[in-house]
């Protein structure tokens, strides 16, 4: 069964990514409003009744913020760990809460959704992995540093939302204070392009199809530059830099490497 996959908007104004089948989807992260998150959904011809639930990374607004009226409206479960759930507070009805502990395997149908840790500067944050039929996709975002962990699970993808938050002159060169400059850096902050190159040039499966470059810093990265750094080592893998500002196309991940759907109304699935 293939898997259908969109950022719904990736940065430091709200991150929100889908990954779903023809049956089920899962939402990670809900850091954009719930109206906007309807409305960008629908552009895309993806019901919201086929989101069955919300995986929460971490407790940072921009990945948290439309949660409440989100699982509210739609009654969604929403699968946290318990230290980020403090941060959250008792914005969303206990009945909907579900505790998420690291390498914990959860079920959403025929989704399969294993969670975790990463280095960030947060209370528990956690990336995580879609498997539907052994095709995989990862959600890796708002990275301190590459570790084992998350090589281990990248190089299984198909595909990936990988960040790529800023360039080392941008960032060297740009007005931000230094403790701000030392926070992105520092190992608990974010992933440079070039970090962000060398995880998939060096880790990227044989079978890896589609690469969605998320979370790019407004001030300290260029999406541009970014597209030209990856295309350019790519070798069939097809690049996206994912926008703060509007949804990327539905992508078709099927496990065969030739094969790209870029917009999903070129098919009929009945999504509409």
């Amino acid at each position: 069964m293939s898997l259908f996959i969109t950022s719904l908007n990736s940065g430091s104004n709200g991150n929100c990514y889908y990954v779903g089948n023809d049956q089920e989807a899962i939402l990670v992260d809900a850091g954009i409003s719930c109206r906007e998150t309807e409305k960008r959904m629908a552009r895309l011809g993806l019901p919201m009744s086929k989101v069955k639930a919300i995986f929460v990374s971490h407790e940072h607004s921009d990945h948290i913020r439309g949660i409440p009226v989100l699982a509210k409206k739609f009654n969604l479960p929403v699968y946290i760990t318990p230290g980020t759930l403090l941060h959250l507070g008792n914005t969303v009805d206990a009945k909907l809460i579900h505790h998420l502990r690291e390498f914990e395997t959860v079920t959403v149908g025929q989704l399969e959704v294993t969670s975790f840790p990463k280095e960030h500067d947060a209370s528990e944050p956690h990336s995580f992995i879609v498997n539907c039929n052994d095709i995989k996709v990862g959600i890796f975002t708002d990275l301190g540093i590459v570790c084992d962990r998350l090589i281990r699970y990248f190089s299984q993808c198909h595909a990936a939302f990988l960040e790529a938050n800023y360039d080392e002159v941008m960032l060297d060169t740009g007005g931000y204070p230094y403790h701000l400059k030392r926070r992105i850096r520092g190992g608990k902050g974010h992933l440079s392009n070039k970090q962000a190159l060398a995880l998939f040039t060096t880790h990227r499966s044989a079978h890896m199809t589609h690469l969605l470059l998320s979370h790019l810093s407004k001030n300290n990265n260029d999406p541009k530059l970014v597209e030209e750094l990856f295309t350019a080592c790519a070798d069939g893998v097809h690049i996206v830099v994912a926008s703060r500002h509007e949804e990327t196309p539905v992508y078709l991940i099927d496990g065969n490497q030739g094969k790209t759907l870029e917009v999903l109304g070129q098919l009929d699935l009945g999504f509409n």
